[in-house]
């Protein structure tokens, strides 16, 4: 049996070893991270060997302080995956870079006690929390905010102040973070051959330069990545209906991994782990061979069918409809759930704040 004793945020790839100052900027496109989260093998660990150079960590540890959730041992891997909304370098085509990146997309994933099953909560990006003080990236000190739109923790203090966020309103101390860039997300989905989705009605999107028909399609990388941009297109046009079109994807994608066949062809293989370690930044304890090895040994048994995808239950804000607010006893019911590494109950979602484009990729 695999090793299921909990990682954590940590400086250096071995446990409690000082960190080392490792870190390179964010472009981040959470749904690739997710799918590859879980739909990791041990297949893939020889490669690692021969790509190491290409793994980059970020070292955080240092800047979350002591103020944490309780370490609970049970087994159990709490990783946060976010994506970023910057248009900087190759990511200029999606649109203008407007400064400071911001979390696009946040996925808090749990992998249950014998890694058979996991759950995936969605943060609206314009849910409104209490934001507490961080520490930068600079090491410099950034005052906390009440009502403070969720995707600003990462443009005002990186990923440190996004994890701190997560585990203050969440109560869940986080054992790894993850990042994959805009490119990177396309090149996978090209190294995978596409990725296979059915949509019910038709998608037409200047923006993310998307036009699909209804139907069955094999979608490139930029076609992937423009799905699951798409936001004005579909539903009510709001963030929620595009979170709903990204759990469709990762589905897709990770079935994808379990049937393209990748541990049976070795070119395919070395293509897609280079393709992939070049383009995610996990946090410095998954920044070594060993570790990542370790990490996907661990979630080798899981299938699109194990995993449950929900978005946080929230209500439109009644100061601003365009902002979301999490309903306090739904979300603790969620929190609650996963702390006591137990499925998270379906009424939770119930009279929940919707996207309306669920059912449109299947």
């Amino acid at each position: 049996m695999e090793d299921q004793s909990k990682g954590r945020i940590r400086g250096t790839g071995h446990r409690r070893r000082p960190a080392g100052a490792r870190r390179r900027a964010a472009r981040l496109a959470a749904w690739s991270v997710a799918g590859l989260v879980l739909a990791g093998g041990s297949g893939l660990g020889w490669v690692y060997l021969k790509l190491d150079g290409n793994i980059q960590g970020v070292d955080i540890s240092g800047r979350l302080g002591s103020d944490r959730p309780d370490d609970v041992d049970n087994g159990s891997m709490d990783i946060l995956v976010l994506g970023s909304d910057s248009r900087a370098g190759a990511n200029g085509e999606y649109g203008r870079d407007e400064g400071g990146a911001r979390s696009d997309t946040a996925m808090i994933v749990h992998i249950y006690e014998g890694h058979r099953k996991a759950a995936v909560v969605s943060v609206p990006r314009d849910t409104l929390v209490d934001r507490p003080r961080c520490t930068d990236g600079r090491g410099d000190s950034v005052p906390g905010e009440r009502r403070a739109m969720f995707n600003t923790a990462y443009e005002v203090g990186g990923p440190a102040c996004a994890v701190k966020t997560v585990e203050q309103i969440s109560g869940i101390r986080m054992d790894h973070y993850l990042e994959v860039d805009f490119t990177g997300f396309k090149k996978l989905v090209d190294e995978l051959g596409g990725v296979e989705i059915t949509t019910t009605e038709a998608i037409s999107d200047s923006k993310s330069h998307l036009d699909l028909p209804p139907g069955t399609h094999t979608l490139s990388g930029d076609q992937a990545l423009g799905l699951v941009r798409t936001r004005k297109a579909v539903g009510n046009g709001s963030d929620l209906g595009r979170i709903q079109l990204q759990q469709a994807f990762v589905k897709a994608l990770i079935q994808q991994v379990k049937d393209v066949g990748v541990l049976s062809d070795p070119k395919k293989l070395y293509d897609l782990v280079d393709t992939a370690t070049q383009a995610i930044t996990p946090d410095s304890e998954l920044d070594s061979v060993q570790e990542l090895v370790g990490f996907a040994n661990g979630l080798k048994g899981l299938g699109a069918d194990d995993v449950q995808m929900i978005t946080l239950p929230v209500a439109y804000d009644e100061r601003d409809p365009n902002r979301v607010v999490p309903l306090e006893k739904q979300s603790e019911q969620v929190w609650a759930a996963l702390r006591a590494d137990l499925p998270i109950p379906a009424s939770v979602t119930e009279g929940t704040a919707d996207g309306q484009a669920a059912g449109i990729v299947e």
